[in-house]
């Protein structure tokens, strides 16, 4: 059987864009730093790569901040706000470990913490994460799009909210980029995460936006680069690549929406025919269109994973390579945990193809007859 990459929430291949952009500047050795003409035209390249993800993403360039990732954006966004005197913080029970693993070391260093409950769709309560602000409270963090179900959340309606009382708001939308139509304008929040490679630019850039005017502590130290908030020298070609993806995305949105979610449909509906007693977590949702987190009656996710070497999928989150660790996104549902440890993430995208679902359907109806010992 041919290997099959059903795991585009995990990590997307470079798209043919981002490849050619990345590669014109590998041999580049110039600091883009640097006042003579190899390092200003390294500079223009990394401006311009600000400006198309500036336009992909419907803000001003100056509030693009290139990072290496989502993690370091991400542990940027809350340890930029959260210092000083230990305050008040409010995340959601579904965040990305970059996010919750941030909030629990700020819990052990003082600060109180405060995490908004979703309901079983997977989606957060706005009146309960609301009802979670105090007059101490200084950030609220809130994903855009889980990586797990892909159920989309009421950031736009979370900003709002907190612009009210004076908090600070962030979304990580790294698992949205690529797959979903992100306006940092319309969301309204002050702070936004995104990764390249979650959307079809290298592993190892990302970027934080900050909206003009936040005071945004750095979280690290060095020279001056990004207008001294963020020092390092500048990720060239990965840089230029993401701004490639984003390019690429802007202009063919409408088209790679339309791909991912046809195939997601046509894998559902057909896996459902396959497998009798298949459900489908958090479908009432509004969802990512590429995403499905299919719970498989009777089994392990990880055996039947195991079982089908050559397809990539994930139990829960990729970051979690624990197969017989609960997934907390999952729990927070209130799914039984029968359902929760045969649940199954398949995520399409870039390079997957119509042919491939009704071949992946059978192998996988296989291995799931042979493990439940079915005739």
């Amino acid at each position: 059987m041919q290997d099959i990459y059903f795991d585009h929430n995990a990590s997307t291949p470079l798209a043919p864009e981002a490849r050619r952009a990345m590669e014109d500047w590998l041999d580049h050795a110039a600091n883009p730093t640097s006042g003579h003409r190899a390092g200003q035209a390294a500079a223009r390249a990394i401006e311009q790569a600000r400006e198309d993800l500036a336009r992909m993403l419907d803000c001003a360039p100056e509030e693009v901040y290139f990072t290496s990732g989502g993690t370091e954006a991400d542990n940027w966004a809350l340890r930029g706000i959260c210092h000083g005197e230990p305050g008040h913080l409010v995340s959601s029970a579904i965040e990305h470990p970059a996010v919750m693993e941030t909030v629990h070391a700020l819990r052990r260093e003082g600060w109180q913490t405060d995490l908004a409950p979703v309901d079983g769709q997977g989606r957060v309560r706005i009146d309960e994460l609301r009802g979670l602000f105090t007059g101490e409270t200084r950030i609220c963090s809130l994903m855009l799009a889980n990586n797990e179900t892909g159920a989309i959340q009421p950031v736009g309606e979370m900003a709002a909210a907190a612009r009210e009382r004076g908090i600070v708001s962030h979304t990580d939308a790294a698992q949205a980029l690529g797959k979903h139509p992100v306006s940092f304008r319309e969301l309204g929040v002050d702070l936004l995460t995104l990764a390249g490679h979650k959307m079809n630019a290298p592993i190892g850039v990302g970027a934080l936006l900050v909206r003009k005017g936040l005071e945004l502590k750095p979280l690290l130290y060095g020279a001056g680069h990004e207008r001294g908030l963020r020092p390092g020298t500048l990720n060239l070609h990965q840089i230029v690549a993401l701004g490639a993806a984003a390019k690429r995305f802007r202009l063919g949105r409408e088209e790679v929406l339309e791909h991912n979610r046809s195939l997601r449909n046509a894998f559902v509906m057909q896996m459902r025919q396959a497998v009798p007693g298949l459900q489908v977590n958090g479908e009432e949702a509004e969802r990512l269109g590429n995403t499905a987190s299919l719970a498989f009656p009777g089994i392990l996710a990880g055996d039947l994973l195991a079982a089908c070497p050559w397809l990539a999928a994930s139990a829960g989150a990729a970051c979690n390579r624990d197969f017989t660790k609960a997934s907390h996104v999952l729990q927070a549902m209130g799914l039984p945990m029968e359902r929760i440890r045969s649940t199954i993430r398949f995520s399409f995208g870039l390079g997957n193809r119509m042919e491939e679902i009704p071949q992946a359907v059978a192998e996988i109806r296989a291995a799931w007859e042979r493990l439940t010992k079915k005739p």
